[in-house]
């Protein structure tokens, strides 16, 4: 890595009005600016859990698989994750499941790590229900992590479906570690066998639509002739994010500064680092992802750093 790429951050200078980053990147890009109607960005679907004691659970549909046409990914507010009764509803849930537990020696710490990948929800319903399914007890790969979920949900379906309640998760967005489905799983089996707990009541969540970042970067980027359609990926390598820093901001970001085409794990790293110090210099609290995370295509990390830039430059032009 050359000393230019190590060197502190500079002082990105203003663009003129006439001046943008079609003429400075030499032709790399291309310079013909894509005509689009935006959508209004306002929009971030407000969803709830509402009422945790009644089984009229609120209409969520959150996934974690590729995002289809007319699919909505979702992801849960940070500011909704700091909520008394939030934090209240996960406590009382953990609490309720490692005392279920305590004979098997399972201690859940936290829901989307500990659950995600059936183990633990395989055994929650086997002492609950008294019952014993027909999975494999320990199984590492995703394929199988998925079909034991599936099994497990299964079970849990034919022990909920004929009370007609309705199932608001599946196996793709629990084992996507959508913090919302599994909460609706946990509330929906506590609620059924009668748990000797006092679930907080009228607990809501706000959650951001991920088809509204996409449409919020894409406003921006296509000043570039340049679209995304996955997150996960194609904010990987950072070149993405310092060049949608300078066009929030209205900067030329100097090209010795990041690799337009990184090919290392390491360059990936440094242009991820390099837009997270742009994001400092531009008043952004520190993001809480690790550069790497975003490089090694963690939807999550991804997602909160484009929430971060999502809040503060929603209505900039």
């Amino acid at each position: 890595m050359s000393s230019a790429l190590r060197s502190p951050t500079p002082r990105p200078r203003r663009m003129k009005k006439d001046e943008s980053f079609l003429g400075k990147l030499g032709g790399t890009l291309a310079r013909k600016r894509r005509a689009r109607e935006v959508s209004d960005l306002q929009e971030e679907g407000k969803n709830a859990i509402n009422s945790p004691m009644s089984p009229a659970l609120a209409d969520i549909h959150p996934e974690d698989t590729q995002l289809e046409e007319n699919e909505e990914r979702t992801m849960i507010d940070p500011t909704s994750r700091d909520d008394p009764k939030f934090k209240e509803l996960v406590k009382v849930l953990l609490n309720w499941i490692n005392d279920v537990l305590v004979e098997e020696r399972i201690i859940v710490k936290q829901l989307e790590e500990d659950l995600y990948d059936g183990q633990v929800l395989q055994k929650l319903l086997e002492k609950l229900a008294g019952c014993k399914l027909n999975v494999t007890e320990v199984t590492q790969s995703e394929i199988g992590q998925k079909q034991k979920l599936q099994t497990v949900l299964e079970a849990v379906h034919d022990l909920l479906r004929p009370r007609g309640w309705a199932l608001r998760w599946s196996v793709d967005s629990i084992h996507g570690k959508n913090l919302v489905a599994i909460l609706h799983l946990l509330v929906s089996l506590a609620m059924h066998f009668r748990a000797p707990i006092r679930l907080p009541e009228h607990v809501t969540v706000q959650v951001v639509v991920v088809r509204s970042l996409i449409t919020f970067v894409n406003k921006h980027l296509n000043k570039l002739n340049l679209e995304v359609t996955e997150l996960e990926t194609q904010f990987a390598d950072g070149v993405y994010l310092v060049l949608l820093m300078g066009l929030l901001e209205d900067y030329f970001v100097p090209l010795h500064n990041f690799y337009l085409t990184p090919e290392s794990f390491d360059q990936k790293v440094h242009n991820v680092s390099f837009a997270f110090e742009l994001m400092l210099d531009g008043g952004l609290k520190k993001p809480k992802a690790r550069p790497e995370d975003v490089v090694n295509l963690d939807l999550k990390s991804t997602l909160r750093v484009l929430y971060n830039l999502f809040t503060k430059y929603k209505n900039v032009e």
